[in-house]
């Protein structure tokens, strides 16, 4: 039986949450509310830790937050002054209930909890040394790592966030953390930013998410992004900031804007909704074409489709009614019900497009296969021409900051030129956003941008190749 899959999308690998309480703010239920906002980062695997006292408890399953956190199950988490909180999509390790988060270890230092949201480069050399030296893992994913590389450090310094600063001069890629010790909560970002990570306040209590929206789901207010490098260490005598890897600008993963973050969120200060409807206006200028009806694929896609109506005065529609109850992967063990993937999420409304010239605004191409399904789907609902436009440029390299592509060969840009692409998936014209533009979506953010898989220059320099689930294949002599 196959696993497959149900759509030609990149994943993201997940989002994190912190809350510490100083006026008896519920941390469980703050937390559940929270990574319910964040679902769209992850829907594998979810978890949540809370501090009671010093005394961290955990639970954490496969499944979406609703399913796992039921009512019974909070209130057996109880309450305490600190939680955080992790929803998982997994770009390394395989998915399975030992490779959920919060990871939480035990040392003779103390308790800490840790959540991780991004992917290091070099997770596959530290493993290995790690383990030399007479590590044992529990999980095959790197965020492991992350804290076995702490907990090395917290044995020769006096605090855990001495040693959380000496850690990073070892760990290279992508991470936003929130970590958890007895007495502190813990927010960290790697150097370049790559993974967005804020900053909020209610009352007295100070939280972490790695979108805003997570902060208005709880009633927080918005007080500003952590920055690239910088730890932020929150306890009984406040906040306070450790900037010693912190650079002026990092590089965040420009796809945060063009199709991981949600519409309502504000990233490095720049709305991602506005950020999207300035790559549909972008395309409408960069590939302008005649046509009846402009439609967006559900849901990235959608804003993009309104900016690139305003800009070329073609009307906007609904074209795709989306089924909301469709939310996970599942197995398909037919090649006719992968087929039928695509029917189950997206029905096509013929009121919009028969008889019609559309225009299909998606956010991108990764393998086409998806591409190809909805562009059938408008055919069979009566388009007489599709005119498909890509908000992102085409993905010609891996990436290695927490996406799950990781290999040339699934990129359907490495294989074919824009016209056999066009052939392909079935439509009369294609356009795809510049490099140049996708940088310009988000009009004021506060950062620079990585665009490495759309051009191979890498803020950091890449790892070596090694297999995607590495930690599961590699072999023993």
């Amino acid at each position: 039986m196959e696993s497959t899959k149900v759509f030609d999308k990149l994943k993201e690998e997940c989002g994190v949450f912190g809350i510490y309480s100083k006026d008896g703010m519920d941390v469980s239920s703050s937390a559940y509310y929270a990574l319910y906002a964040l679902q769209h980062r992850g829907q594998e695997s979810c978890g949540i830790a809370v501090n009671d006292g010093g005394v961290i408890t955990k639970h954490r399953d496969l499944g979406l937050v609703p399913e796992v956190f039921t009512p019974e199950v909070l209130e057996k988490l109880g309450q305490g002054q600190m939680a955080i909180g992790h929803v998982r999509y997994g770009t390394t390790g395989n998915t399975n209930r030992s490779n959920a988060q919060p990871l939480v270890v035990r040392h003779i230092k103390g308790t800490m909890a840790l959540a991780h949201n991004g992917n290091l480069t070099n997770a596959f050399e530290l493993r290995e040394r790690i383990e030399l030296d007479g590590g044992i893992f529990h999980t095959t994913n790197d965020s492991e790592v992350i804290a076995y590389s702490i907990t090395e450090q917290r044995l020769q310094t006096k605090s855990i966030e001495q040693a959380i600063e000496q850690a990073m001069y070892e760990l290279k890629g992508a991470y936003s953390l929130v970590i958890m010790s007895p007495s502190k909560l813990i927010a960290v970002r790697d150097p370049e930013g790559f993974r967005p990570l804020c900053m909020g306040k209610k009352g007295e209590s100070i939280v972490f998410a790695s979108e805003s929206c997570a902060l208005d789901s709880i009633g927080a207010a918005f007080v500003r992004d952590v920055r690239p490098g910088e730890i932020v260490v929150v306890d009984e005598k406040g906040v306070r900031s450790i900037d010693t890897h912190c650079k002026d600008k990092g590089h965040m993963c420009v796809f945060e804007f063009v199709y991981f973050a949600r519409p309502d969120s504000v990233i490095e200060g720049a709305s991602v909704h506005v950020a999207r409807q300035r790559a549909g206006a972008y395309l409408a200028l960069e590939h302008p074409v005649q046509a009846d009806v402009v439609i967006g694929v559900p849901d990235s896609g959608l804003d993009a489709a309104l900016g690139f109506a305003k800009q070329s005065g073609i009307p906007y529609g609904v074209g795709f009614i989306k089924n909301r109850y469709v939310g996970r992967t599942f197995i398909q063990p037919t090649q006719g019900e992968r087929e039928n993937a695509v029917r189950i999420k997206l029905n096509a409304l013929s009121a919009t497009v028969a008889g019609k010239r559309v225009v299909l605004i998606d956010d991108s191409i990764v393998r086409g296969t998806t591409s190809a399904r909805i562009v059938r789907l408008l055919r069979e609902a009566g388009a007489t021409e599709v005119h498909m436009r890509i908000s992102s440029p085409p993905f010609i390299n891996p990436c290695y900051f927490g996406t799950d592509i990781d290999s040339k060969d699934k990129l359907i840009a490495c294989r074919m030129s824009e016209e056999e692409i066009k052939k392909e998936i079935g439509v009369d014209s294609l356009g795809y956003l510049s490099v140049e533009s996708v940088k310009k979506i988000a009009e004021g953010a506060n950062c620079n941008f990585c665009v490495g898989c759309f051009t191979g220059d890498y803020p950091v320099d890449p790892p070596k190749e090694v297999p995607k689930d590495k930690f599961e294949t590699k072999i023993r002599k």
